[in-house]
């Protein structure tokens, strides 16, 4: 089996690694709207308290517990083993997928340790927390650094080339996705010409569009998938 291969990755992967979503039970992260502290808006008007946000977040990934799953160690070797085209898509903003060895992966909406400077628009490694008194190492200009992370309101990285891929894709799969959020949520009616698989733990809003429904976590569904699917057996 061969062809154009894309994969899509949202939370319900790096679950298992213990990443957290920072909301409670009502959508909140300490008292406040998620919009508060993703957005321009936001970050215009309380840079400390978005930068905060983040910073946790960040933090987070430098926990030793907090390192890839078997999904993800099975996606790097679908990479390695395809023989035709493969891309792998992330919603998520945690560098696991990297970590893992997968090389192909666009995270559309942006990564936790990059940020962006706003006055030379140069995007750069960042592992340390980021304030207000924060220098961009090209320009020098101090204050103007920001997470590079897709907030409310603006574009995902690499739209253009994403809906080329889907359209383009032999075989789909959805890992961990809630289905909901756009325009993610839309590459299952995109990729309207290819063999479509979701992997998650529940049904999804989108889940009767896929030819294809595996129930479970993924790290207990991806490795037997990648499995089938480097092997000779029809998937349809």
């Amino acid at each position: 089996m061969s062809g154009n291969l894309l994969v899509l990755t949202g939370a319900g992967i790096s679950a298992d690694s213990g990443v957290q979503t920072f909301r409670d039970a009502n959508g909140l992260w300490e008292n406040h709207r998620i919009e508060e502290v993703a957005s321009l808006e936001a970050f215009r008007s309380c840079p400390d308290l978005v930068h905060n946000f983040y910073n946790v977040r960040r933090r987070q990934l430098k926990d030793s517990n907090i390192k890839p799953n078997a999904a993800h160690l099975a996606l790097s070797e679908l990479e390695a083993a395809w023989p035709g085209n493969f891309h792998l898509i992330s919603q998520n903003v945690d560098d696991l997928h990297w970590q893992a060895g997968s090389k192909k992966v666009l995270n559309m909406h942006g990564q936790l340790n990059q940020v962006l400077c706003e006055a030379c628009n140069q995007s750069m490694f960042w592992s340390n927390d980021l304030s207000v008194t924060s220098v961009c190492k090209f320009c020098g200009h101090v204050g103007m650094l920001r997470p590079d992370i897709v907030w409310f309101g603006e574009s995902p990285h690499f739209l253009g080339l994403i809906e080329d891929l889907v359209r383009a894709a032999d075989i789909f799969i959805a890992v961990g996705t809630s289905g909901v959020v756009y325009p993610a949520a839309g590459f299952v009616h995109l990729a309207s010409q290819a063999l479509k698989i979701e992997v998650n733990l529940a049904p999804t809003e989108k889940s009767k569009y896929f030819d294809e429904v595996l129930r479970g976590s993924s790290t207990e569904v991806l490795p037997s998938l990648v499995d089938r699917l480097l092997n000779p057996v029809t998937l349809r």
